[in-house]
């Protein structure tokens, strides 16, 4: 089959990469792609939103499978263009545009996880109306304070705030200041909840569901996990203390009633669910959904599943991916990723990447590259990722460090200590 893969970032490549071994594959497109998609498939100028254009290249090239990798294509409601008489036969592997709200407004996420009783923080949501009942909402609780923004933020909306005075400030700064834009028209707040974060990835083609590899992504620039929040700096597969007791109760508590809520509320879903959990005392509690894979938590989690992922994908389409049989490798992955100075405030592009032919025994996933004269170059914020594989994560991790050392370009940063607090 014709695939095409929408994104341009390290999650894309991993999903290319896992793809390309695939028996079931014919021809590999990715939208707009990088320079480390471009060795392996052929990129195309496709604007990730542009649904005429995307609609015109899967016909025009007989494409039968689109794999969306970011958000804001699923949020903008893809799936449900492509389900006209003319489109219906091509499988999209994301939720309709109902199902992407879990992502697209944390209020609706937080009333979905109460209705189908998953176990979250409690929370309140205000607008700049009420304003005033947030700053006593706020006074209601114990520091540190959790202001969201409601809607899309780029993962950026989120602030842990520790005196009640500058969350009350924050507060107003999102709803009247325009913050985070529109996304901030409204914000939830929650209590903190004290513990140790990790993810779990489940895919679903609506009814049954896999469970996919854990994972735990570090999103602080700084060491220590200090400082402005990022796309994430790296990440860990599988989660060290995620033993078969904790997985049990993620899954009763967690997996099973949130797939049997799409099917309850009669959300097509038909794509990725990505959980981040944070545990508390040994219990699991849901501090938010994504409604597609993690960036980095991709590059871990994709290079785990040995069996064949397109076939995997390749059952949504008529919800037998029951039959399917999911294969995990059971060593560590660890992946570390190079950004370039600066980020995620300002920074440079353009500046040439060099010694990725001297990488050995690891994976190098490119995110923010580009081709020019010949040449790779950054092209975002987040340059590469590198990733290892183990017999633990320490190993894993000493693995990737000793191929970055190899690796150059100008002002080039990357945290030294993921894994630090495992």
């Amino acid at each position: 089959m014709n695939v095409l893969i929408l994104g341009s970032g390290g999650r894309e490549h991993a999903f290319a990469q896992s793809i390309i071994k695939s028996s079931l594959l014919n021809q590999l497109y990715v939208a707009p792609g990088n320079a480390g998609t471009h060795e392996i498939a052929t990129n195309v100028d496709l604007g990730i939103t542009d649904f005429p254009a995307i609609k015109k290249f899967v016909l025009d090239n007989d494409v039968t499978m689109v794999i969306v990798g970011p958000e804001a294509p699923l949020v903008e409601g893809v799936y449900d263009y492509f389900q006209t008489e003319e489109l219906k036969h091509i499988n999209v592997i994301g939720p309709s545009k109902q199902g992407a709200v879990l992502e697209g407004s944390k209020e609706f996420a937080k009333e979905f996880m109460e209705r189908n009783n998953v176990p979250t923080a409690a929370y309140k949501s205000f607008t700049k109306d009420n304003l005033k009942e947030g700053m006593s909402f706020i006074d209601s609780l114990k520091p540190p304070y959790v202001l969201k923004a409601d809607g899309l933020a780029g993962g950026k909306g989120v602030l842990i705030i520790e005196h009640a005075d500058e969350a009350k400030e924050s507060l107003e700064e999102m709803l009247v200041g325009g913050k985070f834009g529109a996304a901030s028209n409204k914000v939830v707040i929650e209590e903190f909840l004290d513990g140790i974060e990790m993810s779990v990835f489940v895919m679903t083609d609506g009814t049954s569901y896999k469970v996919m590899p854990t994972a735990k992504d570090y999103k602080r620039i700084g060491e220590g996990d200090t400082g402005l929040n990022t796309g994430g700096m790296g990440a860990v597969s599988p989660v060290p203390f995620a033993d078969d007791v904790l997985m049990q109760k993620i899954e009763e508590r967690v997996i099973k009633p949130t797939i049997n809520g799409f099917v309850k509320e009669n959300i097509v879903y038909k794509g990725f669910v990505f959980i981040g959990l944070m545990i508390v005392d040994g219990e699991p509690e849901v501090i938010e959904y994504n409604v597609r894979m993690g960036d980095p938590e991709t590059e871990v989690v994709l290079p785990r599943i040995s069996s064949d992922l397109l076939a995997h994908l390749h059952a949504f389409a008529k919800a037998e991916l029951h039959k399917e049989n999911l294969i995990l490798d059971s060593r560590s992955a660890t992946t570390v990723m190079c950004v370039a100075g600066g980020y995620p405030e300002a920074y440079e592009k353009g500046m040439e990447i060099s010694g990725l032919e001297n990488i050995e025994d690891s994976i190098v996933f490119h995110a923010g590259t580009a081709l020019k004269d010949g040449k790779v170059v950054t092209n975002g914020g987040r340059v590469m990722a590198v990733t290892s594989f183990g017999p633990d994560f320490k190993q894993a991790l000493k693995k990737s460090y000793q191929n970055i050392d190899k690796l150059s370009f100008d002002k080039m940063y990357y945290r030294t200590d993921i894994g630090f607090d495992l």
